[in-house]
């Protein structure tokens, strides 16, 4: 008796064909997507060079004598300033992009 065997299955994951299938995007929605990626890291980025260049260089000598704490504001925002806001903006970059990823259908 001769011995049969199955094809093997493909594996769920990536590139293995289980699960959803891939949508397939128009050009008009590739771009809208993008641009739509481009503005919100636009935004973030203008966010970030106010406060770490705006606030912490150019208007430090009006913000000095505003005080954080027994700090300067010009000083807060040169040293931890900056930081504090780059990190948050990380995470906001992640939710709205999730929302985004979410709207044109590419979310995991």
């Amino acid at each position: 008796m001769a011995k049969t065997t199955n094809a093997p299955k493909p594996a769920a994951g990536k590139g293995g064909g289980g699960g959803k299938s891939r949508q397939t995007w128009t050009a008009e929605k590739a771009m809208a997507y993008w641009r739509r990626n481009l503005t919100i890291i636009g935004i973030l980025l203008a966010i970030w060079f106010v406060v770490s260049y705006l606030f912490a260089i150019l208007f430090a000598e009006i913000l000095y004598g505003v005080k954080i704490g027994q700090l300067p504001t010009s000083f807060w925002f040169a040293q931890q300033g900056a930081i504090f806001v780059f990190v948050l903006l990380i995470f906001v970059y992640c939710w709205i992009m999730d929302r985004v990823d979410r709207e044109f259908d590419v979310h995991e």
